[in-house]
């Protein structure tokens, strides 16, 4: 009879127990949608990790490119919609963005404990919490060995653009609508000027998605190319890809990218207690779990890297950085110059 006593005490402690982890956000509920420059299989695995984490909590998301998404704010924000946003947070590749909707007045405070004992040092974020960074994404260049040897390649993002072997054969993505690639000219034109565009539409860079890129490694008809660390580790593991990463030796280009909340009166649903509940899993470990099985670097201190990548703060200390504010404000000026150097070149 003890035995058994025992036994349904256990069981009950059990259900008890399970039960508390399964409610500690049921609270949470109504929708909120988040705009979202993640890719498909990140978003999939997030909204699934969101379903359980929040269990009465609608949350959706809809993805573009950083700048896709910009074009879709600035028409919202037309007299057609009154100024409201039909979204209730943001997740986008760099902080320019997050810096100009601060600006226009259309983000909300989130409140984060000690934000500067949070991040991994160096990172960005803004002192008034309206935003933060979620995720590091690292631009590198990458090959495929199976068809060139390393040796024979470009070590530096210098001779990635200049190397007169690489003409017609190189890659990378279109900083109009990537906000990666958006950041990775910024810092490119910072360290070797509005030359290091020249140079780029000389050697004949084709303009393209990364996977086309990634297409085009396999068959050989790219030598190399700049793309997001992410998505080469992930067919890496999943695929069996050979394909490699070159951390380029004149330096990384590390961005952290951001996760802000739309302002109450000028949101989709005005949900900020879910806003705020899903901006603190996400920068919870568990939340940053899911950031490196994305093949994305976690912006928390303590982290490990993502798979088959190098040391988060091994990487830092090798990053050319990037000026957030003339990302901003200079954008418009460096897309035409990019343009006018690369695109219009042709």
């Amino acid at each position: 009879m003890k035995k058994m006593l025992a036994a349904v005490l256990s069981l009950v402690l059990m259900l008890s127990v399970f039960s508390g982890a399964l409610a500690v956000n049921e609270d949470i509920d109504g929708k909120i949608v988040i705009y979202t420059s993640m890719y498909q299989f990140e978003i999939d695995k997030m909204t699934e990790a969101l379903k359980q984490e929040f269990p009465n909590l609608e949350v959706s998301f809809f993805y573009g490119g950083t700048g896709d998404l910009q074009t879709k704010i600035a028409g919202e924000m037309g007299d057609q919609h009154n100024g409201v946003l039909s979204c209730d947070m943001l997740m986008v590749a760099e902080p320019a963005y997050s810096l100009e909707l601060k600006d226009y007045g259309y983000l909300e405070k989130m409140p984060v404990d000690a934000p500067e004992t949070l991040f991994r040092e160096g990172l960005s974020f803004d002192p008034e919490g309206y935003w933060y960074p979620v995720r590091t994404l690292n631009m590198v260049l990458a090959y495929n060995p199976e068809k060139y040897k390393a040796e024979e390649l470009p070590k530096t993002y210098q001779a990635f653009a200049e190397d007169a072997g690489m003409q017609g054969m190189i890659s990378m993505s279109n900083p109009l609508t990537s906000g990666t690639a958006m950041a990775a000219i910024v810092a490119l034109s910072d360290k070797y000027g509005y030359e290091y565009f020249d140079a780029l539409g000389k050697n004949k860079v084709m303009i393209e998605s990364g996977s086309t890129a990634l297409a085009k490694l396999q068959t050989g008809e790219c030598k190399m190319i700049m793309i997001l660390e992410e998505s080469v580790l992930r067919i890496r593991k999943e695929e069996g890809s050979k394909i490699s990463v070159v951390y380029p030796e004149d330096g990384v280009i590390l961005i952290p990218s951001t996760v802000m909340t739309i302002a109450e009166n000028k949101s989709a649903n005005a949900n900020l207690d879910a806003c705020e509940a899903v901006t603190k899993w996400l920068l919870s470990e568990a939340g940053q779990n899911h950031i490196l099985d994305g093949y994305m670097h976690s912006v928390l201190k303590g982290m490990p890297c993502p798979y088959d990548s190098i040391d988060t703060d091994e990487l830092a200390k090798k990053d050319m950085g990037v000026n957030w504010e003339r990302c901003y404000h200079d954008r418009e000026e460096i897309r035409t110059k990019f343009q006018e150097a690369v695109t219009l070149s042709k």
